[in-house]
Formats: structure tokens, sequence, C-alpha cells
């Protein structure tokens, strides 16, 4: 790979994990709006996680007549093989299942408590991405994910007194245990992913990676909208915009803007992983889920109390860890394109 390619790969991986930062911060914030002001409706929170996909779509479309213009009047609109469109599409209601899991989070939990069981999460993806990618752990990784989880895990301490007033204990369980299980499904579905690049039987393009991430929701609110019509949502969303304490129009400006912020996090993901790998991206959610526990704090009126600090910390100092480590390998690894070690021919004699 030469220094421009290289560059390059950086600086989109850098994008990626903004943009990743912005869905997964801004995502939960958005849900939890929904929920504190009378919204009631899981299956209509999990769908809207995945509904954006039009707006990758239009991007998609932009870039076909581009590609047309330079490419010539035989390039096609996708460039995913049909292989890579099951394993896509497959992934895509895990993914939807994940939503589902995971808004049981912010309509049931406290933001706090939510975040210490979903950081859960990286230690899934630890376990999944060593079985199926074969993802080699070197020190500053394994020390980066102790630091993770025992930063969030800093926020249990105090978990119990944010319990809802008026929310019973069946309710308040089952809250924890269908996060724990979105934290599972995230965990195993982010080596998924990285395996379907690996397998790839060309170069993974960045278009390439909007058409997957348009797969996955397409797949994914798929799945969701069958919960939502058994559960009868659509019929729902009129009644439930009026009776919203911010106003109906806001109700509905929350929806639109949830979908788009959700988007933001799939597509940081599949970027991620592509231009990092499936631990880098389960690190960076783990190092987001105390920033959210932050902004929580500053938007909601949470209490702050000191475990919350001690995990952003502790969060911090896992990140730092991490890219420290991936720093020297790759100053080790250039070092020894740079100055390869002649190989000698060993002369071995026959013993007489």
């Amino acid at each position: 790979m030469d220094n421009q390619s290289s560059k390059w790969r950086k600086f989109i991986l850098v994008l990626n994990c903004i943009t990743l930062g912005i869905g997964y911060c801004g995502g939960p914030l958005i849900s939890r709006l929904y929920f504190l002001h009378g919204g009631q409706r899981i299956w209509l929170s999990s769908w809207l996680a995945c509904i954006g996909w039009p707006i990758i779509l239009i991007v998609l479309i932009i870039a076909y007549f581009f590609r047309l213009k330079t490419q010539g009047s035989n390039t096609n609109f996708f460039c995913i093989t049909h292989q890579e469109f099951t394993s896509s599409a497959a992934l895509g209601i895990l993914v939807g299942l994940a939503g589902y899991l995971y808004a049981w989070g912010p309509a049931k939990l406290p933001v706090s408590t939510s975040t210490v069981i979903y950081a859960a999460q990286l230690g899934f993806t630890v376990v999944f991405a060593f079985l199926i990618v074969k993802q080699k752990l070197t020190a500053y990784s394994v020390n980066a994910v102790v630091l993770l989880i025992v930063g969030a895990g800093t926020l249990a301490l105090r978990a119990e007194s944010d319990r809802p007033e008026g929310e019973s204990t069946k309710q308040y369980v089952l809250g924890f245990v269908m996060t724990l299980l979105a934290a599972a499904s995230t965990g195993l579905a982010l080596p998924l992913l990285e395996l379907i690049y690996i397998k790839a039987k060309k170069n993974v393009t960045y278009i390439m990676i909007l058409e997957i991430q348009m797969i996955l929701n397409i797949f994914g609110s798929t799945f969701c909208t069958v919960g939502m019509i058994v559960n009868k949502d659509f019929q729902a969303i009129s009644r439930e915009a009026s009776q919203f304490e911010l106003g109906k129009a806001k109700y509905y400006l929350v929806l639109v803007w949830s979908a788009i912020i959700w988007q933001f996090s799939t597509l940081g993901i599949v970027g991620v992983v592509q231009y990092g790998s499936s631990l880098l991206c389960g690190i960076l959610i783990a190092l987001l889920l105390p920033l959210t526990e932050l902004l929580g704090v500053i938007l909601y009126h949470e209490t702050f109390q000191v475990t919350k600090g001690l995990a952003i910390f502790l969060s911090l100092w896992g990140f730092v860890s991490y890219f420290y480590g991936e720093m020297k390998q790759s100053h080790k690894k250039k070092k020894e394109e740079e100055n390869p070690i002649p190989q000698t021919e060993m002369v071995q004699t026959s013993p007489v």
C-alpha cells in the first residue's frame, strides 16, 4: 500500500469515527427524548434506527451518474455481488433484532443503567472477533478492553438509585435482559460484518460500503416493520403525536431526526469495520457510552456522581491505550518495510 493510499484510508477512518460518534451519542439521547415526553412504542423506536436508508440511496444514485460519466455506459448500479447481497440481507435481520432489543433500554431504564449493560457489547465483540475473524489481540488492546469494561462497570455502583419511579420490577428486569441481549447481538454483528468484507471477491470500495449499509437497513427496517404491523404501531402514531408533551409538530420532528441520526451510527459502523476492524469499532462504541452519559447529565439534568466521572476517565485511558498500541505496531511495520532484514542462505553441510 503506497503512502498516498494509506493517508486516504486514515482520513476515511477518522471521518467514519466522527460519524459513528454522532450516531452513537445522538441516537440514544433522542430516543430517550421520545420516551421521556410520552412516547411508548418500542417497535417504532427500533424502526427509526433503520428506516433512514433512502438517504443512502440518494447518495448512491448521484454516485452512479458520476460513474457513468467516468467509467462508461457498461457501469452497473450495484457493485456488490450476489453473495455479498445475501450475506448483508441476513445480517440486516440481525441488525433489526438488535435495534429492537436495544430500544428497550431508553424505554424502561435510566440512561446510566442501560449504558452500563450495553457496555458488555465490547466483551462480546472481543470473543466473537477472535472466533470469527481471528482478530489478533495485543497487550494494548487487551488493556483497552479491560479499562473500558471496568470504566462502564463503575456506573453500576449507583445504578440502583437511578431506577425510575413507578417502574415495576418486571418491566425493569425485562429492560435489563433485553439490553444485555442487544449487547450480545451487536457484539456478534460487528465481526460478521467484517467477515463479509474479508470474503469479498474484489476490493471493497466506499460505494460498496454504502450499498452494504443500505441493504442492512432495508432488511433491518423490514424486520421492524413486521413488528410494527403486528403491534399496530402505525395506527397509534397519530394518537401518540396528539398526546406528546412537546407538541404534535415536535413529535414528528423527533421521529425524523431520530431516523437521520441513527443512520449516522450505521454508516460509521460499516466504515470503521472496513477501514479499521470490528474490535476498533467495539472499543469506539464502549468509549462513547460514558460520553453519552455525560451528555445525558447536561441535556436531561441527570445527577453526575463521582462514579460517572471515573467511568469517563477510565474509558478515555483505554481509548488512548488502544491507539498507542496501534501507533507502535504501525511504526514497527513501517520500519520493517524500510529496512527489510536480508535473507541469508544457510549452507548446511552433511555430516561425514
